[in-house]
């Protein structure tokens, strides 16, 4: 019950990828790279999950409800974290094995140099705290070919689907494809649909907090919202960031989405 993707299954090799399908090195229990939960993968749908550093790689495990089967870019430090968290909490993870360098893409809007800022919070929707992902540009955000001094970010998110946010009180409407990738605990990209891969990578992967990831646990699904520059801003505390984000729903600057976790 073990599925090997094909990007997998070309950096470990067709002879490895073969042993683990047959049972011969896959672990009979695991802890969740995504959720730390326990799992067996005689018993139930079991991802592979490459997580690839500098120099090294190393092989974990997940629930296929959680995450797909994929390749994972951290750093080498990263990397050694993740083992020594895999096995001292029991877990099982597939011996290092070398790999080719691996660069982890940055997402690009436009040619104008505007970085995503991105922030982790918890917000109370319908009575229920929800984990949401606030996204917020460092400058103006150009139409790709295009110059000038306009700012296009919330029209190319309203293209992609996102929606104006009004109302802080419902939930954003359901965006068909993307998803969001939690993966050792850490916040590491917003995907897109198909090939497009990730929309947003970190380049280091996030820590979220405990709350948060009880959050997103329990509902498997976050809410993705996005303002222009200067609308939301550095804020300290998620009461701040709530009132942060209501200003810019009253201003009609605020859009949103309602976002799976990868592979749910």
């Amino acid at each position: 019950m073990l599925d090997v993707s094909d990007e997998v299954r070309a950096e470990i090799g067709e002879e490895e990828a073969q042993r683990l399908l047959a049972g011969e090195s896959a672990p009979g229990t695991y802890d969740c790279t995504s959720c730390r939960t326990p799992g067996n993968t005689s018993q139930e749908r079991t991802s592979t999950v490459l997580f690839v550093g500098e120099e090294t790689a190393v092989l974990a495990f997940a629930h296929a409800t959680c995450i797909p089967s994929q390749i994972v870019p951290v750093s080498e430090q990263q990397l050694q974290g993740a083992v020594q968290s895999i096995t001292s909490n029991g877990g099982s993870a597939a011996p290092s094995v070398a790999v080719a360098p691996s660069v982890p893409a940055a997402p690009v809007l436009a040619p104008r140099q505007a970085v995503l800022g991105i922030t982790c919070g918890l917000v109370l929707v319908q009575g229920d705290v929800r984990p949401a992902l606030v996204i917020e540009p460092t400058g103006p955000v150009a139409r790709p070919g295009q110059g000038g001094p306009g700012d296009d970010f919330l029209p190319l998110l309203i293209e992609q689907g996102f929606l104006p946010v009004n109302d802080l009180s419902a939930p954003p409407s359901p965006l068909a494809g993307w998803s969001v990738l939690l993966a050792m605990g850490q916040l590491h990209a917003i995907l897109q649909p198909g090939s497009a891969g990730a929309w947003w990578q970190a380049h280091q992967p996030l820590p979220v907090s405990e709350g948060w990831r009880q959050a997103v646990n329990k509902s498997n699904e976050v809410y993705v919202y996005a303002a222009p520059v200067g609308s939301i801003g550095q804020q300290p505390r998620e009461d701040l960031l709530a009132d942060a984000l209501d200003r810019a729903a009253r201003h009609g600057v605020l859009v949103g989405a309602t976002m799976p976790l990868s592979g749910t």
